[in-house]
């Protein structure tokens, strides 16, 4: 039995793709690793051919034409034998202790036939030059060892959102609820993590730093520039997750809460971008995201922009935007996230 199958998305990962690998091997036979090859043209595919014959009963290697990292790990999770997915970066890598207590809590969930549909640990910001590795963690959030629902949350702060890489489903969750990321697009980790969100009815914290988030990298799509070049991809993926449901359709009033605030940081994260490029094009699109929300659902639009966030994010004219990029400088020092 496979516990836990690990996605490593591959585009042109070849220098740093072993780490990756190879930290996730020491979780020997309880783990499946797919090497998801997204039409690489270095020399990707032959590494994970090479791991494949070395590790025939763990790894598996997977070649595609490109469709993006949501089509990798779409890829993935239609090859995933695993009682439970995870995405990994190929860039990034696992911690190896964290990574043996959590399949210790996996093999005890299914021995006490208490599987949950899902399980988030810690995540670690392993950004380059970084004196201090900034830990996101839900000690505050989250009951420790034991089966939690979210009637059991507490309040999560702001940059303590559940992110990819804080989160790993039960497998059969995921296809059930029919999940399905689109094609050459970036930003798509935040509707991997948002859509199954309903449909989530059991949790298990495992307070360990399992995930090592390597930022710093030019060609990263959460630097900067890139993101500001790719705003139009960013908005998308905001107007998705807005059609996504009808909020007062949720019944579950911190589960509407915790989607309606991943919302206000996702609208927060868009309006930012636009307001940093200073392009007056990106300036109304912006505007005329925050009226897509309002068209859409206006009591949601109403607590998002006339909250904390969608205050700042709103401020008139260009001294308005001056504080707005002044509060995102300030976060990002605090948070570390690009």
């Amino acid at each position: 039995m496979k516990y836990i199958t690990f996605a490593i998305p591959c585009y042109n990962s070849a220098e740093y793709m072993d780490h990756a690998i190879e930290s996730i091997l020491k979780g020997g036979e309880d783990v499946e690793i797919i090497i998801v090859n997204d039409g690489s043209k270095d020399n990707t595919p032959e590494i994970a051919k090479r791991y494949e014959e070395q590790y025939p009963t763990i790894v598996k290697a997977v070649d595609k034409e490109n469709g993006g990292h949501g089509d990798a790990v779409n890829t993935g999770l239609k090859h995933a034998t695993g009682l439970y997915f995870k995405v990994v970066d190929s860039d990034d890598w696992v911690d190896e202790a964290s990574l043996a207590k959590i399949l210790e809590v996996l093999h005890q969930l299914v021995d006490e036939d208490k599987m949950v549909d899902m399980l988030v640990s810690n995540y670690v910001y392993e950004k380059i030059g970084a004196k201090r590795k900034k830990v996101i963690h839900y000690q505050n959030v989250m009951p420790q060892n034991r089966v939690i629902s979210w009637k059991d949350m507490g309040h999560f702060r702001l940059g303590q959102y559940i992110l990819m890489h804080s989160v790993m489903y039960r497998t059969e969750l995921l296809r059930m609820c029919g999940l399905e990321l689109p094609k050459h697009t970036f930003y798509v980790d935040n509707l991997y993590v948002y859509y199954p969100l309903p449909h989530v009815k059991t949790f298990y914290y495992v307070n360990v730093n399992f995930y090592r988030y390597f930022i710093g990298r030019d060609g990263q799509s959460v630097n900067e520039q890139n993101m500001i070049k790719r705003i139009d991809q960013q908005i998308f993926v905001t107007k998705t997750m807005i059609d996504m449901y009808q909020m007062k359709k949720i019944a579950n009033k911190k589960l509407r809460n915790y989607m309606i605030n991943y919302l206000a940081i996702m609208m927060t994260v868009s309006s930012i971008i636009a307001i940093r490029s200073k392009n007056p094009e990106n300036l109304e699109k912006k505007k005329e995201l925050w009226e897509y929300l309002a068209s859409k659902d206006i009591k949601v639009y109403r607590k998002i922009r006339y909250g904390i966030l969608g205050q700042t994010m709103n401020l008139p004219g260009r001294p308005g935007r001056k504080v707005s990029s002044l509060a995102y400088m300030v976060a990002n020092r605090i948070f570390g996230f690009n």
